[in-house]
C-alpha cells in the first residue's frame, strides 16, 4: 500500500461508480418491495454525518457515551490481551474513540500502523489528518472499500486487531451478520490477531425508543435525510416533511427499527433509479435495524464463525458490550 507517515494517500478499493450504482441498485431492490426498506448507509451524507454527531451528543443516546467509558476503563486489558502491530478500523467515521486504542495498543509495546476503513473520502482524509499530528510516528494508511464486500482486500501481515466499533454490527441481519463474522475470520488467518466488537446490549424499551426517537427530534431530522439523499442524488421528489419518523421495539427480533411513514397517499418519482413509487397513507419504508444482543449471544454468534472469545466488558449500567475474540 506504500504507506507514508509524512503524506495520507488513499488507496481505492472501490470500483469507478461504485456508490451510484449500488445507491442505485439498493433502491430499486429496497422500494420495489411490498414492505419497503433502504439500508442505513445512505444516511449519511455531510447533512447526515454532522446530524449523527448531535446524536451522539443526546443525553437520551446512550451507545457513543457507553462505549467510550468501557474504553477509558478497559482499553489496556484489551491490548494486553490481544496485542497487535496494526489496528484496522472498519467504518472508522470521525476516528473520535481510536485515540484510547491507539494508545493503548502503543503501551502494549507493539502498535506500528493504523489503518482506517471507510466509503467516505472526506471521512477518511478528516480522521486521518488528526491522528497524524497526535501520532507522528505511527503509520497510517487510509482504505477507501466497502467492508461488508472487500475485507479479503486489507492488510493480512502480522498481528492485526480488526475493530468494528459503534454497535455497527447490529445495522445487520442475521444471514449477514454471520457472513461477515465469518469473512472477518477469514481476514484474521490462523494466527492473525483479535476482532473487538461493540455491541448495544438488550434493554427495557423505554430506555432503548427514546435513544431512536429523542423528543428535540434530531433523530427523525437524520431519518428523513436519507429521502434527501435520494432526492440529491437520482432526482427523487419526495416531499422530505411527509414523512414521519417512527422507532418501534421488535421484542420477537430484539432489534430497533426505524422507519418514515407516509403521513398521505402520494406517487413518487426516482428518475436515476427508473421507478415510480406509490406510498399508501400510514405507509412504512423501513430505514434501519439496530439489533440488540445479550452477553451469551454475541459469544454464541462469534463461535459459530470460528472466533474464541477472550474477553468481554460492559459499561457501568450493563447497556452495551465490547467483545475481544482471536481465531479458534
Amino acid at each position: 500500500m506504500n504507506p507514508s507517515k509524512t503524506a495520507l494517500e488513499i488507496v481505492h478499493h472501490l470500483p469507478p461508480h461504485y456508490l451510484e450504482r449500488t445507491l442505485r441498485e439498493d433502491v430499486r431492490a429496497g422500494l420495489s418491495k411490498p414492505a419497503k426498506t433502504l439500508p442505513p448507509k445512505w444516511f449519511y451524507d455531510q447533512r447526515g454525518s454532522e446530524l449523527f454527531e448531535q446524536i451522539t451528543q443526546l443525553q437520551e443516546y446512550f451507545p457513543t457515551r457507553a462505549e467510550r467509558s468501557i474504553l477509558e476503563d478497559h482499553a489496556w486489558e484489551m491490548a494486553a490481551a490481544s496485542p497487535a502491530e496494526t489496528l484496522i478500523e472498519l467504518g472508522s467515521g470521525s476516528s473520535r474513540k481510536t485515540p484510547l486504542l491507539l494508545d493503548a495498543l502503543k503501551d502494549a509495546g507493539d502498535l506500528r500502523s493504523y489503518v482506517a476503513v471507510d466509503v467516505s473520502d472526506s471521512a477518511l482524509t478528516e480522521a486521518n489528518s488528526g491522528l497524524s499530528r497526535a501520532y507522528p510516528d505511527l503509520i497510517l494508511q487510509a482504505v477507501a472499500a466497502d467492508f461488508e464486500s472487500q475485507l479479503q482486500l486489507l492488510p493480512k501481515d502480522g498481528r492485526r486487531m480488526v475493530a468494528f466499533l459503534g454497535g455497527t454490527i447490529g445495522n445487520l441481519e442475521p444471514d449477514p451478520r454471520a457472513q461477515f463474522l465469518t469473512q472477518v475470520r477469514e481476514l484474521l488467518g490462523q494466527e492473525g490477531g483479535s476482532l473487538l466488537l461493540g455491541t448495544g446490549l438488550v434493554q427495557p424499551p423505554e430506555i432503548l425508543i427514546p435513544a431512536y426517537d429523542d423528543p428535540s427530534g434530531v433523530t427523525a431530522d437524520f431519518n428523513r435525510n436519507v429521502l434527501r439523499v435520494l432526492n440529491a442524488e437520482l432526482g427523487a421528489d419526495f416531499d422530505v416533511e411527509a414523512f414521519e419518523h417512527v422507532a418501534v421495539w421488535n421484542a420477537a427480533k430484539e432489534w430497533i427499527e426505524m422507519r418514515l411513514r407516509a403521513t398521505r397517499a402520494m406517487q413518487v418519482q426516482v428518475p436515476g433509479a427508473g421507478l415510480e413509487i406509490s406510498f399508501d397513507w400510514g405507509e412504512d419504508l423501513r430505514t434501519e435495524i439496530s439489533a440488540k444482543f445479550r452477553r451469551e449471544g454475541i459469544v454464541a454468534e462469534l463461535e459459530a464463525a470460528r472466533l474464541t472469545v477472550v474477553g468481554q466488558w460492559t459499561d457501568a449500567d450493563e447497556r452495551y458490550a465490547m467483545t475481544l475474540a482471536e481465531p479458534s
